[in-house]
C-alpha cells in the first residue's frame, strides 16, 4: 500500500501544481524553459505513474474489503464508463459542443471515471485510488473553471458534427476498453 500512497502523492502531487501554486508553475517553466520544464514534469509523472500501477497492482494481491459490492454496481459503472469516453474524446475532438459547454471535459472524464469504479469496487486500495483521483478531479476542475473566469477564457461554438465525432470516438474507444484492453491490460474483465 506504502507504492500506491507514495505513486499517488507524486503523480496528483504533480498535477496539482497548477491548482495550489500557479504563479510557482509560471515561474518555474519562465526559469526552465517550456521544453524542460515539459520534460521534468513528465518524468516525474511517469515515475508516479508507474509506483501507482506497480502499488496497486500489490494491493489486489491481498485486498482489504470495505463494503460489499452488488452486482448491478459493475453494470451502472460500464454505463458511467461510456460517458466517461465521451468526455475524454471530447477534449480532443475539435470545435465540439461538449467541450464549447463544459470547457474541461477531460477532468469531468477523470471525475466520471473515478466515481464509477468507486462504486463498482470495494477494497482499501481502490478507496485510495479512485477516491484520490475524483478529489483531485473536483479541485482541478473547480480551479480550472476559475481561471477561465479571471482570464475571460471564450471556448470556440461547436459544431454537430464534431460533437457526433466525439461521441462517436469515446463510444468506440469505450467498446475496446471495456471488452478486450481493460482485461488485457488491468487483468479484469468488466463483463465478467
Amino acid at each position: 500500500m506504502t507504492l500506491l500512497i507514495l505513486g499517488l502523492l507524486i503523480f496528483l502531487g504533480v498535477h496539482s501544481v497548477r491548482i495550489f501554486a500557479d504563479d510557482w508553475r509560471s515561474a518555474q517553466r519562465k526559469r526552465l524553459g517550456e521544453n524542460a520544464w515539459k520534460g521534468l514534469y513528465s518524468l516525474v509523472s511517469i515515475a508516479g505513474f508507474a509506483l501507482i500501477v506497480w502499488g496497486y497492482g500489490a494491493a489486489r494481491q491481498a485486498p482489504v474489503a470495505l463494503w460489499a459490492s452488488p452486482t448491478w454496481t459493475r453494470h451502472l459503472a460500464a454505463l458511467l464508463m461510456i460517458a466517461s469516453f465521451v468526455l475524454l474524446a471530447a477534449a480532443y475532438v475539435p470545435r465540439n459542443g461538449i467541450k464549447a459547454r463544459l470547457h474541461h471535459p477531460m477532468v469531468l472524464g477523470v471525475k466520471v471515471w473515478a466515481l464509477a469504479h468507486l462504486l463498482a469496487n470495494n477494497t482499501l486500495a481502490d478507496l485510495l485510488l479512485y477516491g484520490s483521483f475524483l478529489v483531485w478531479a473536483v479541485l482541478d476542475f473547480r480551479a480550472a473553471r476559475g481561471r477561465d473566469r479571471a482570464q475571460g477564457t471564450v471556448y470556440p461554438v461547436g459544431s454537430s458534427a464534431g460533437t457526433l465525432a466525439a461521441v462517436a470516438v469515446g463510444v468506440a474507444a469505450w467498446a475496446v476498453f471495456a471488452f478486450w484492453a481493460h482485461r488485457v491490460l488491468i487483468g479484469v474483465s468488466p463483463f465478467a
